[in-house]
């Protein structure tokens, strides 16, 4: 039984793991691109068709899908509250889904207006409703202040996203997009950086259980 406590959460951890990765992956990325801006432009430009760090982002963000599938295992059988499973399902469907975005890569400035831009915000549609589904769900995991939290970071996910999907006009047009960067950023990390905590939420419990 211990030991099987110990798998459960070497797959809570991969919650954490696959967060790391994937901020470490656009930083590196930000600092290789030749003249990319940080503040000003899109986390997907990173990975835009001829785009010089495309191959790079696709290799250094490889296992992120495979970890999130093993985090959402990980919540799901760490605890028998129905919602909280519900929460693990939809993010290995998270994780599943991000093998479609391989498919779907963004056109470089100036470029958009493909069918591949078309998948590219549909993509994103659907990965802004599994991530606030997935917030919604997994809320209860940590009592009352975590389900504060799991609704702040809900608010500041969409809030910022609103405000980035308000400049795509002017990223098709080629136009300056001051602080798109850390719009979108702020957007994408808070969810990540929800499911660390959550992963260290149940791990802890995880803990307890064992030394029961």
């Amino acid at each position: 039984m211990k030991l099987a406590k110990k798998y459960i959460s070497a797959l809570l951890f991969c919650g954490i793991l696959s967060t790391l990765l994937y901020i470490a992956s656009d930083s590196i990325c930000a600092i290789v691109y030749p003249g990319y801006s940080y503040t000003s432009q899109a986390i997907s430009e990173l990975s835009a068709i001829g785009s010089p760090t495309a191959s790079l982002w696709a290799y250094l963000l490889l296992p992120f899908s495979p970890l999130i599938i093993l985090f959402g295992i990980g919540v799901f059988l760490s605890n028998k509250k129905r919602r909280l499973r519900v929460s693990g399902i939809l993010l290995s469907l998270f994780g599943i889904s991000g093998y479609a975005w391989w498919f779907f890569p963004m056109n470089m400035r100036g470029n958009i207006g493909s069918a591949s831009d078309t998948g590219h915000l549909i993509m994103s549609a659907i990965t802004v409703l599994l991530l606030t589904l997935i917030l919604a769900f997994g809320s209860g995991a940590g009592g009352k202040k975590f389900r504060i939290y799991s609704i702040l970071t809900i608010l500041t996910m969409l809030f910022f996203g609103s405000l980035v999907g308000m400049m795509a006009p002017a990223v098709a047009a080629e136009e300056p997009t001051p602080w798109m960067g850390i719009y979108e950023r702020i957007s994408v990390f808070s969810p990540m950086i929800w499911m660390s905590v959550l992963a260290i939420i149940l791990m802890k419990k995880e803990k307890n259980k064992v030394s029961k």
